[in-house]
């Protein structure tokens, strides 16, 4: 099902977007990672070759319109227009809580776990439309559809909920559908880079439970984007 698809991976330099575009890759589609930094892009591009997975990484500052509109152009011309959007890249500033955060921790949080994947979404839907297919997937969290501790992260992954739930409304009689996927507890290194009281981020990093692996979401995704168009 993925054989020929070019799919863009927002984040997929660690954690889960790398477990997402390995598993895509391996699926027969064609790659495009980004990450915030150059090492990270090159990276990605040699675990791709190492893999024998079509793509190359991309730096891209998710937050930068103007390097949004730029990716986009680049791999059209590079690679043709995408077809499977994947919203992934996110942040965990304020999981412990609101107190004491630096209000532009906040506002990061907002446009990195909100406004970026709006933005790219919405760069990318003409050329969807126009090639009369297309598959949004936002990485979502059990965070934002239940009551938990982090009103901030909770109130960012919520916004992404009832984003994924409009859309996909909005986007009703075309071909182009919408997937949000929303994981528990990953074994990733979130909590770690989460930015908060260090010693609570220490004891929510330590549950005891035995969490969900990166390559439990990227197949969940993969299972998403090759089910029958029926399928919802």
């Amino acid at each position: 099902m993925l054989d020929g698809k070019l799919v863009l991976v927002t984040g997929a330099s660690r954690g889960i977007g790398k477990a997402i575009a390995l598993t895509l890759g391996g699926a027969g589609a064609t790659i495009i990672g980004t990450a915030t930094t150059e090492v990270g892009a090159d990276n990605i591009s040699k675990v791709f070759a190492d893999k024998k997975i079509s793509g190359k990484g991309i730096k891209l500052n998710v937050t930068n319109n103007e390097q949004i509109s730029s990716l986009v152009k680049i791999v059209n011309e590079d690679f043709g227009p995408i077809d499977i959007l994947i919203n992934n890249a996110g942040i965990g500033h304020g999981i412990d809580g609101l107190d004491g955060l630096d209000v532009s921790l906040i506002q990061e949080a907002i446009d990195i776990n909100v406004s970026s994947p709006i933005k790219l979404t919405a760069a990318l839907l003409d050329s969807m439309k126009e090639q009369a297919r297309g598959h949004i997937v936002n990485i979502g969290s059990v965070a934002g559809l239940h009551t938990l501790y982090s009103s901030l992260y909770g109130a960012t992954k919520s916004a992404i909920h009832l984003f994924s739930q409009n859309l996909r409304a909005e986007l009703h009689g075309t071909p182009i559908r919408v997937t949000e996927i929303c994981p528990g507890r990953v074994s990733t290194g979130f909590f770690q880079a989460a930015t908060g009281n260090e010693e609570r981020l220490k004891a929510l990093g330590h549950s005891g439970i035995k969490e969900l692996t990166p390559t439990d979401i990227a197949d969940a995704v993969l299972y998403a984007l090759s089910a029958p168009a029926h399928v919802n």
